[in-house]
Order: structure tokens, then sequence, then C-alpha cells
């Protein structure tokens, strides 16, 4: 915390740091919105949207508060505080959920690089591992340089998406959203979404050190929701065109691209999400890399080399390719995602919202 921390490091970092975990693979290829909020036809996956948004902001206020409460500066610590010994079962949790999350976006590459090149789907899935490596091996001034050019040429490709989007079938999108009524199972979807992506508000806890108040704290947090949701919004609202036959797609993003029939922003797009892959690998492989330093900190009272950062993730991400060359993108979202998303509500956001809150409010 400093007192020169600007504006944009207090209010919009955190938010586009959180969007940065949580946009990934899936959530960039439109994979996971065909999982989790098409089901519930249009109307139903606008409301599911905006109930994981809610709870994505109220609980990153609340988490950005208990860190600031308990000086948690890292996800150990912070787990400590909350959950005392039984900090370990989020451990376990959380590691198992970033091989997960590295498989997915090594999936999510592969394809892309398929798609876009005709590549092997490993050659793609290997570009976004070396971008991981580089970015996370030197630590927090580069992966938040990362966390805000992307989060920028990131709003930008979205915004033009829709705008052709509707200019090339607005018709389709207007005529699906009048004829459907929201479907059953909006609130199990919305639930489950965001509770295996809010994990993302302990993942960027080292952006937190720019917050100058719990004014702040709030302020941020409560902004995390839209920004990490608003490019989500955009991207639905486009799918809704094809609905329901776009929910069988393994890369929604390329099945709309094909039909706006616009080759170079093909290309952007597709790069677009390369970026997004790059940004939230980083960002998670950059959360277990500073909870490893501060041990080593506290054991050694030096920091640790870039050597060995670079050797952890190539560790995590070794795992991660294999995963990602077994299962495939789609397999590994529909079942490792709603699984872990169970666990992470039970150890994360319970005890969050219980003894977290009381503590926050013991601390003011």
């Amino acid at each position: 915390m400093t007192a020169r921390s600007s504006w944009f490091q207090r209010y919009l970092l955190p938010g586009f740091a959180f969007k940065a975990v949580v946009i990934g693979g899936g959530y960039a290829t439109g994979r996971e919105l065909a999982e989790f909020f098409l089901p519930s036809g249009p109307w139903g996956g606008i409301l599911a949207m905006l109930l994981a948004m809610v709870i994505w902001s109220v609980a990153c206020i609340v988490t950005f508060l208990f860190s600031r409460a308990t000086d948690s500066r890292d996800y150990r610590t912070f787990f400590q505080n909350l959950l005392g010994p039984g900090w370990i079962v989020f451990e376990v949790a959380y590691c198992l959920f970033a091989i997960l999350i590295l498989a997915v976006f090594g999936a999510a590459a592969g394809a892309i690089g398929q798609a876009l090149f005709g590549w092997p789907p490993l050659v793609g899935t290997l570009c976004l591992i070396a971008g991981i490596a580089a970015f996370a091996t030197y630590g927090n001034v580069s992966v938040e340089r990362l966390f805000k050019w992307v989060s920028f040429f990131l709003y930008g490709v979205y915004a033009l998406f829709v705008i052709l989007a509707l200019s090339t079938f607005g018709d389709r999108v207007l005529a699906n959203f009048t004829l459907a009524r929201p479907g059953d199972g909006w609130v199990l979807g919305g639930l489950t979404y965001a509770g295996y992506n809010i994990v993302g508000g302990v993942v960027i806890l080292r952006v937190l050190r720019h917050l100058t108040s719990n004014r702040d704290a709030v302020i941020a947090g409560a902004l995390a929701g839209p920004l990490a949701m608003i490019p989500a919004f955009l991207f639905f609202i486009c799918m809704v065109a094809w609905y329901p036959e776009i929910g069988q797609e393994a890369l929604p993003s390329d099945f709309l691209l094909q039909r706006m029939d616009q080759p170079v922003f093909h290309v952007i797009f597709q790069l677009m999400i390369f970026s997004a892959l790059l940004e939230s690998g980083t960002g998670g492989a950059h959360a277990i890399n500073e909870r490893i330093a501060h041990a080593y900190r506290s054991r050694q009272q030096r920091e640790i080399s870039k050597q060995a950062r670079l050797a952890i993730t190539g560790g995590l991400l070794l795992v991660a390719i294999f995963l990602a060359d077994r299962f495939g993108l789609v397999t590994l979202i529909a079942r490792g995602y709603r699984g872990l998303g169970y666990v992470l509500l039970a150890v994360y956001v319970l005890p969050l919202m219980t003894y977290g809150v009381w503590r926050v409010t013991r601390a003011r």
C-alpha cells in the first residue's frame, strides 16, 4: 500500500486482474457460456450471468476487506486466517484447480492454433506455455503490465465483435430474445459458474497492495464483478443468434466468426483469445509462485530466484499439457469445473461470508 498508487491501480487494476483469472479458455472461446448459461435459454442465461456477477462483486468486497484486516498478501496466509488448520484443504483444492485451468487454457490454445493455422494442437499449447513461463518468471511488475494492456485489447476487440455480429445477424438475436422465456436451472448455472471462478478473488491478492483504505477495497471489489462479466454479456448476446445449436460447438467463437465472414477480424479475435489465455494462465501460475515465494522469504529471509519461479511454472505446465492432450477442452470444462466449483464454495465462500464478515466487522 502506497500513497503514490494511482486511481487505476486502486480501483480498476483489481478488477482487471480478477477478469484476467476468470476469462480463461472456456470464457474467451464461449465454451463456458455454452455450458453454464445457454441451457437456460437467452433470458435464463442473462439472469444467471447477473447472479454470478453480483456474487463476484460481493465476494470480492469481503475478500479485499478481509485481506486488509488480516494483512494477508498471498492465498496461504489468507486461508490460514480464514480457516485456521483447515487451510490445507484449500491448498489442495487450489493446486488441483490451477492445474485444471492451465489444462483448459492449453487445450483452448491448441484448438485455436489448429483452427487458425492448421497446426497440431500441441504446437498452440506449447506457444501458450512459453508465454506464461516468460511473464510469471519476472514477478509482480511484469504480471500487472500484462493485465493492463491485455485488458484494453480485449475490451476493444469484444466491442468490435458485437458491432460486427449484430450488423451481420442481429435479426436472429432479436428474434430469439423475443420468443424465448427464461429456462429452468439458471440459478444453479449462475451459482456453479460463480463458485469455481470466485477463487480469482484470492489469486490476485498481490495487486491489493495498491489499496490505501477500506473505501478503496469496497469500490475495487464492487467493480470487479462487472469488469469481469461485461465481455461475457456481449459474447452471450451474439451467441443467442444461433441458439440452441451453438451449444454443441467446442469453439462457439469460431462458429460465430465463420458466419461473420470477416477474415481479418477472425485472426484478430483469435489473437485476443490467445492473449486472454496468456493473462489467465499467468495469473494462476503467479499466485502459486507468490505463495511459495512468501514461504521461502519467511524461512530464508531472501527472495526466491527467477530460475526457481521458472522451474515452478514449468512443472505446473507440464502436468497441464498432459491433461489438455488427454481429455480436451469440452470434457475438462464439463466434468472438472463443476466438482471443483462445489468444493470452493464450501471452503472459501461459505466461511468468508460468515467468519470472514464477522472478522471484518470486528476489525472496523
